[in-house]
């Protein structure tokens, strides 16, 4: 089953992302672990860059406000 992540690519539960592990030779459960953590650590990286553009616009949007205020 395909599920939409929102961040631009789709994978399967739970986190299938290299392949169905019908390869030679099934992953081991470090592999598996490792897989998690990095796909886990670019879910994070995307959201961190996600909401410092959140942050920037919101400043951007206060400090035009404030600017109006004083005109």
């Amino acid at each position: 089953m395909q599920q939409g992540s929102g961040f631009g690519f789709t994978f399967g539960f739970p986190f299938d992302l290299f392949g169905c592990g019908c390869g030679p030779e099934p992953a081991t459960r470090k592999e598996r672990l490792l897989r998690k953590i990095s796909f886990l650590k670019r879910i994070r990286d995307d959201l961190e860059a996600r909401l410092a553009g959140l942050n920037a616009a919101l400043t951007t949007l206060e400090r035009q406000a404030s600017e109006e205020e004083a005109a």
